[in-house]
């Protein structure tokens, strides 16, 4: 015997105690609940929780374990129920309660739930379909990736929907590449989805055709980089000497239906002061120097130029302003400090202001923030520093960037700061 006919045989095993167990204990919940009505078609309250978990378990072995006259009876008012009350579930219910309804033959029930899902969906040609409204929570049933393979298994299940299953497979490609799959159930579940639903993504090979500049990509490149086993996926590296000006140009050809998605960055060195900033995309942050001054109205800000230079001692304030055009997580700011400034607070430690949380860390040459997620908007943060020399300084640049995706970064561009 094999390892996998070992394993199908312990499953059995298994099935075989658990799924009576499971039977005796619904049909003694079911009894209670009957107790006190009179009529026996009343429809009964059907929990979510735990009934419709029970009946789509069950549903994966109704034909080798086939259900009694009694747990029919029982099962059909459970089923009539959610028929009647499924709009007041949450999506991961709803998706539940379509593939339950389905496999026990309430098929018409099911498509109206996929109908209904389908018309309260978002479709976005860079994130395919999604619901703006699955969002993650303090209910076991607000886990958003949990959800959204569950939807896809319904979609393509109950109405072989291979066009949406496909653009629901976008979209889970799309969160991981700025976000975290937070548990290993979230990760399998997301897994089996793309794999196992909707077209193959693993049949296409070599659908790409990717030019820098006047060039594709020679042989040899791709020769020396091996692809990752499955996915396709790899990664290129150019050294100084190879660059040259046209390969600013990328143009890239997808000869197939199966969507990819990668990303270009470019790392290089500059002069400090020569760099243009970088805002324009998905990440972004800008930067502001403001003299802070204090009168009968309080501290007043007076943004700093060249006309009104700062002197010893004087206070600033750093106001740097993130804006995120989609939700993020794990990303990072580096905020560089002329020489002349010396940090207020030097003390590392977690903070949250203006609806964002981070660990800010002040070092030597930069302040440093971290941030575990960045939902979309626009945010600001302030410290204040304190001048300590007099001349004339560079004061860098402040840099974002994804943790996970390099692609997703931004930086301000390289300011002098004068101290008389």
């Amino acid at each position: 015997m094999n390892k996998s006919q070992d394993n199908a045989a312990k499953i059995n095993a298994i099935a075989k105690t658990g799924i009576p167990f499971l039977d005796n204990k619904f049909l003694e919940y079911y009894k209670n609940q009957t107790k006190n009505v009179k009529a026996t078609n009343k429809l009964i309250w059907v929990n979510p929780y735990s009934d419709l978990h029970y009946l789509y378990t069950r549903s994966f072995y109704l034909d080798k374990y086939p259900l009694s006259d009694t747990l029919k009876k029982a099962t059909k008012l459970y089923l009539e129920t959610a028929k009647k009350d499924w709009l007041k579930y949450s999506l991961y219910e709803k998706g539940l309660a379509a593939l339950t309804l389905n496999r026990f033959g309430e098929n018409e029930s099911a498509k109206k739930i996929i109908e209904s899902l389908k018309e309260t969906a978002s479709n976005n040609e860079d994130w395919g379909m999604y619901w703006i409204a699955n969002k993650a929570g303090y209910y076991w049933y607000q886990a958003p990736i949990e959800t959204h393979a569950l939807l896809i298994e319904a979609f393509a299940e109950v109405n072989h929907d291979t066009r949406s299953v496909d653009a629901m497979k976008v979209w889970l490609l799309k969160n991981k590449q700025t976000k975290n799959w937070p548990t290993t159930k979230s990760t399998t579940e997301a897994v089996y989805a793309l794999l196992m639903q909707g077209t193959d993504w693993l049949s296409v090979k070599d659908n790409t055709i990717i030019k820098i500049g006047n060039e594709k990509i020679l042989t040899k490149k791709l020769a020396e980089n091996e692809k990752e086993a499955e996915t396709g996926y790899i990664k290129l590296n150019w050294e100084a000497d190879e660059i040259k000006k046209e390969m600013a140009s990328i143009k890239i050809e997808n000869k197939s239906k199966v969507p990819g998605f990668g990303g270009v960055y470019w790392q290089y060195f500059e002069d400090l002061d020569k760099i243009k900033s970088n805002s324009a995309a998905v990440l972004s942050v800008s930067k502001e120097l403001y003299l802070k001054k204090n009168s009968i109205k309080g501290d007043q800000l007076e943004k700093i130029t060249n006309n009104n230079p700062l002197k010893t001692g004087d206070l600033v304030t750093v106001r740097l302003v993130i804006k995120s055009k989609e939700d993020m997580e794990f990303v990072h700011l580096k905020d560089m400090r002329a020489s002349c400034f010396e940090p207020v607070n030097i003390l590392s430690q977690y903070q949250y202001k203006d609806r964002l949380g981070y660990y800010m860390s002040t070092k030597d040459a930069a302040t440093h923030f971290f941030f575990d997620s960045i939902n979309k908007g626009t945010y600001v943060i302030e410290y204040d520093i304190r001048v300590n020399n007099s001349g004339e300084f560079s004061n860098g640049i402040t840099t974002i960037e994804s943790m996970y995706a390099p692609e997703f970064s931004s930086h301000t561009k390289g300011i002098r700061v004068k101290v008389n």
